[in-house]
């Protein structure tokens, strides 16, 4: 990390660590995430940003996932964040925090809290997500944008470079930024899939609602080929082998085709580490939380890629 970068990074952890959680207190949001963020921002509406740093790490990929979550209610607006690093086949939930703050006109927006810290750069985007524990630090930074997409639905998408430094380890590689939001009363968002192919082509993969319900969901995709950005209305990504998580009760996906009514991609995944876990409720079936490192091909712009990646998989 630069001088001037380091600064910067100790100016906001004092500022974070002065102005504590204070309900509507300036915080950093991208460009993208403004749609999301305030638009049918009232109560009821689930907002969600997530943020996953993916670098080649010999046979395997390191993989840094920051998931955030919002719910708006009448009198309060509760939040939810998750981070975990994945590598060498092992992942670890270093970070997860729940707290409530005062109803806001911008629920969407993401607020350091505890052991997370968050830089900004000009124009309040987000430049980088810090978690510091003592002597344990992680600190993921966000470079220059390589593409920018919009949904049909309203999800936004930044594709990235960057790097996670790891103490005092550097590591450079890729970030997508995602953000969407959703009815609590409607169904919830589905799955979503991030996995590149050196630097080759890199694909993204949304699904417009989970798996399970009375329709299937339908993916958007896109795809950066050097200067070329691909955009895909409806992709099917289906399971084609499962396992069972008795602590939910459901079944998790291991393998996956994807395709497309005209042929123009297509591909198979596997799953090859993943962190599972069932979340709070009633039952008997228990929401369920999949951070699955994915390795595969996908057939695309007249060319075939192995690629490597993150899916999140998740049922409410």
């Amino acid at each position: 990390m630069t001088a001037s970068r380091a600064g910067v990074v100790l100016t906001l952890l004092t500022l974070a660590a002065a102005c504590g959680d204070a309900a509507d207190a300036p915080t950093p949001e991208r460009e993208g995430e403004s749609a999301s963020s305030t638009a049918d921002a009232m109560p009821g509406r689930i907002y969600e940003h997530g943020f996953v740093f993916m670098a080649e790490a010999g046979d395997s990929v390191l993989l840094v996932p920051w998931l955030m979550r919002t719910l708006a209610t009448p009198d309060s607006t509760l939040r939810d964040a998750r981070g975990w690093l994945g590598r060498a086949g092992a992942w670890e939930a270093f970070y997860g925090e729940r707290w409530a703050t005062p109803p806001t006109r911008t629920p969407g927006r993401i607020l350091p809290h505890g052991d997370l810290s968050i830089v900004v750069r000009d124009g309040d985007l987000v430049d980088g997500l810090l978690f510091g524990d003592g002597p344990r630090n992680l600190e993921v930074a966000m470079g220059e944008v390589l593409a920018a997409w919009i949904g049909p639905t309203g999800e936004t998408l930044d594709l990235m470079e960057g790097a996670a430094y790891l103490s005092d380890r550097r590591v450079d590689g890729l970030v997508v930024e995602m953000s969407r939001s959703w009815r609590e009363a409607g169904p919830a968002a589905g799955d979503w899939l991030f996995v590149a192919s050196g630097d080759s082509v890199r694909f993204v993969m949304i699904g417009d609602r989970e798996h399970g319900l009375d329709e299937e969901p339908v993916y958007r995709g896109w795809a950066q080929r050097g200067q070329q950005d691909i955009f895909w209305p409806e992709v099917s990504l289906s399971w084609t082998a499962r396992q069972s998580f008795p602590p939910a009760r459901r079944d998790v996906p291991t393998e996956w085709t994807i395709s497309s009514e005209d042929g123009s991609v297509s591909g198979t995944l596997t799953s090859r580490t993943s962190a599972i876990e069932a979340g709070d409720g009633e039952g008997p079936l228990l929401p369920v939380l999949a951070l699955v490192e994915v390795e595969g091909t996908i057939s695309a712009d007249g060319a075939r890629f192995p690629v490597r990646g993150l899916l999140v998989h998740q049922r409410r």
